[in-house]
């Protein structure tokens, strides 16, 4: 969701090589992102009376919207938008989880996600970066009936999703790390070729670094924004990750 949607077009576009054509606008204007004509993501322009923060937002699947909604303000957290219709793609929400961070609820429709992945310009992860997993993760748990599975480690608070057995997810705890000004938040990764020099260009399109290059166990990372704050994570992961 952003406020500037021809800006941050040409933003991704510039960046990905997306190309874009309309698709439902029950939250206001907005469109699909194409990867050689296939869907990868969506940017909407944020109406003027929805409080809601310009980032990526981490769609969640379900079989049923208006169930999971109830599910989610039963378990501590609040739905802030829906469940509604998107034209004949599917019936989505958007909502928050007890800690605050933002996502999505997605019940497909004509419209499953995103088309293709593990290419550069391709969504490759969500992640939710928090205080400590420990109580979040139980909502997660309740609300869509995952499993998890935790990294034993004394100083690495991180925990994976995970659905019928393969990691779809995963929470961070960040502790006094997390960022203030932005809260306990849901981060998008996405493939690219060369992490360094995508860094470059989101810089040359006037986004800025947030945080630079490192090497993590599953590929090279940098955690960037673009022009209008929204942050995601740039990564070229490892062939045997």
């Amino acid at each position: 969701m952003t406020r500037d949607l021809p800006a941050t077009q040409e933003f991704y576009g510039s960046l990905f090589g997306w190309e874009f054509r309309p698709g439902p606008e029950q939250l206001g204007p907005y469109v699909r992102a194409l990867l050689d004509g296939q869907e990868v993501a969506g940017i909407g322009r944020l109406p003027a009376d929805r409080h809601l923060p310009i980032a990526w937002t981490t769609y969640l699947a379900t079989d049923d919207a208006d169930a999971t909604a109830e599910a989610v303000r039963h378990c501590g957290g609040t739905v802030g938008v829906g469940p509604l219709d998107a034209g004949d793609a599917g019936r989505l929400a958007i909502a928050s989880d007890p800690m605050g961070a933002v996502f999505g609820l997605w019940q497909a429709a004509a419209h499953l996600g995103t088309a293709v992945v593990g290419r550069p310009g391709t969504p490759t992860w969500n992640e939710l970066l928090t205080l400590e997993t420990s109580s979040v993760v139980k909502f997660y748990q309740n609300v869509f009936d995952c499993t998890v599975e935790a990294v034993v480690s004394a100083d690495f608070d991180y925990v994976t999703l995970h659905v019928d057995g393969r990691p779809v997810a995963a929470v961070h705890g960040l502790g006094q790390a997390l960022p203030r000004d932005r809260g306990p938040h849901w981060m998008t990764h996405f493939e690219v070729a060369d992490v360094d020099e995508a860094v470059e260009r989101v810089v040359e399109l006037g986004g800025h670094v947030v945080k630079p290059a490192w090497e993590a166990s599953y590929g090279r990372m940098a955690t960037v924004a673009d022009p209008e704050g929204a942050a995601f994570t740039l990564v070229r992961s490892r062939a045997d990750a």
